[in-house]
């Protein structure tokens, strides 16, 4: 089955370099990022964790709690996070599954036989507290991720389950949002009172917090 945004992420049991853990129960009420890499030991996916690991003070902000995922053992996990301390200046600090019976993988089809019948490819699954996958991206193995773009892509989505408005392309915090098509002028001008910019009747411009 091929998950689609708004289904109910799968719910797991797995084994991890923090002992066992039943997915949605170590979610709880917050929002979380799921990523698997294709194999312990290797230079992307070593500055992939090393980053992630990096940006905590940034999930934290957002509420977010990041997991990782390959198909390695957790004794390989737990040595590699030497490496990943020593080479990228910081340790790692969530959980990576160890899935070496490809449980999760196939779960949430990670493995796409024409890139690799055996590795995980860079999947990435957002899900927000309703356990709600929002964000689906998919990487193959030879281009790192761009975990800023992931951040933006959080931030945009609390922004507009908060305030009931969209973003723009290349949209930042702080920058205008877009009043749904959907709102008319009427109810607008009550949600936002602070008025907005029309460029076309269907393009309204709004600044939100």
């Amino acid at each position: 089955m091929t998950l689609q945004l708004g289904q109910t992420a799968p719910d797991f049991e797995q084994d991890s370099t923090e002992g066992p853990i039943s997915f949605h129960a170590w979610l709880g009420a917050s929002w979380g990022v799921l990523f698997s890499h294709p194999k312990d030991f290797t230079p992307v996916c070593t500055t992939e964790l090393g980053q992630v690991a990096r940006l905590k003070p940034e999930w934290d902000r957002r509420g977010v709690r990041p997991i990782a995922l390959s198909v390695d053992p957790v004794e390989s996990h737990a040595a590699w996070a030497g490496d990943i301390a020593e080479t990228q200046g910081q340790a790692v600090n969530y959980p990576i599954l160890a899935d070496a019976d490809r449980r999760v993988a196939n779960l949430y089809g990670m493995i796409h036989p024409q890139s690799d019948p055996n590795l995980t490819v860079r999947a990435v699954y957002v899900i927000d507290p309703d356990k709600r996958i929002r964000l689906i991206l998919t990487y193959p193995p030879s281009t790192g991720r761009n975990f800023q773009e992931i951040l933006r892509a959080i931030d945009s989505l609390q922004l507009t389950d908060a305030e009931q408005v969209a973003t723009p392309a290349d949209w930042l915090p702080g920058e205008a949002a877009i009043i749904p098509p959907s709102l008319s002028d009427e109810a607008a001008r009550s949600r936002f009172p602070q008025g907005w910019t029309t460029l076309k009747p269907y393009l309204r411009m709004v600044q939100v917090p």
